[in-house]
């Protein structure tokens, strides 16, 4: 036993992923790099919390609740809380105060504590509300435009909205991206041919850095629990 962790798309353009958690007989995690921040809602022996994830640029280990049930909304790159810009949130976060399994507190108001399947509608009234926001020039990048702006503009604003650089994204990105396709069953040589590593030691280089395994663990499924949704679900 351990994490149970299921993820699934949205098709809202301010949230990547919603993804769902239960944790038994397990105190900590691997906890992987990732560059968006999220709201997290979860309960644990009748109380209920919230709080706010930042990106993460490193893998580390982190403590788990055990015995609780989590709900998470990760939103896209380039989004961020009026009140919280992301760039404050990287590598920490925010507890939210006054939460009962009904209602949490963000941003002066009060709002009602989503499930997996109504994520999407928290979100929206977030966004008509104001209290989620977005960098339009950060999305068109990331979308492939070529604004009419200078690199370093780009760059500030890269840093502005997500905490990042662009650069640190894709090594990020691409290191979760390579860890997928080895939990999968993938080989070494293949990933990195695959996404462009210049070789082995490189890809290894990554792995240990933002995802905290190395190509065999992944391929095993061995080690404790991690926060990565394909690696997870064969280790569970």
């Amino acid at each position: 036993m351990g994490l149970r962790f299921e993820t699934r798309g949205s098709g809202s353009p301010w949230v990547d992923e919603v993804w769902t958690c239960t944790s038994e007989h397990v105190t900590q995690m691997t906890a992987v790099a990732g560059v968006r921040w999220g709201l997290v809602f979860w309960e644990q022996r009748g109380r209920s919390y919230a709080g706010v994830s930042g990106p993460e640029t490193t893998s580390g280990t982190a403590p788990v609740p055990e015995g609780a049930t989590f709900t998470g909304i990760d939103f896209a790159v380039g989004t961020s809380l009026r009140v919280a810009p992301t760039s404050a949130l990287v590598d920490g976060g925010i507890e939210l105060p006054d939460t009962t399994r009904r209602t949490f507190r963000l941003d002066g108001a009060r709002w009602e504590t989503p499930g997996a399947d109504d994520a999407e509608a928290l979100v929206e009234r977030l966004v008509r509300a104001g209290v989620i926001v977005r960098d339009p020039l950060v999305t068109d990048v990331l979308r492939g435009g070529d604004p009419a702006v200078s690199g370093r503009t780009i760059e500030r604003r890269f840093r502005a909205a997500t905490g990042l650089t662009r650069g640190a994204i894709r090594q990020i990105e691409r290191a979760r991206t390579a860890a997928e396709l080895l939990a999968a069953g993938a080989l070494a040589a293949d990933v990195v041919a695959k996404l462009d590593y210049f070789d082995e030691p490189h890809l290894a280089r990554a792995l240990r850095t933002y995802v905290g395994r190395t190509a065999g663990q992944l391929r095993e499924g061995s080690g404790t629990a991690i926060a990565l949704d394909v690696a997870q679900r064969r280790t569970s």
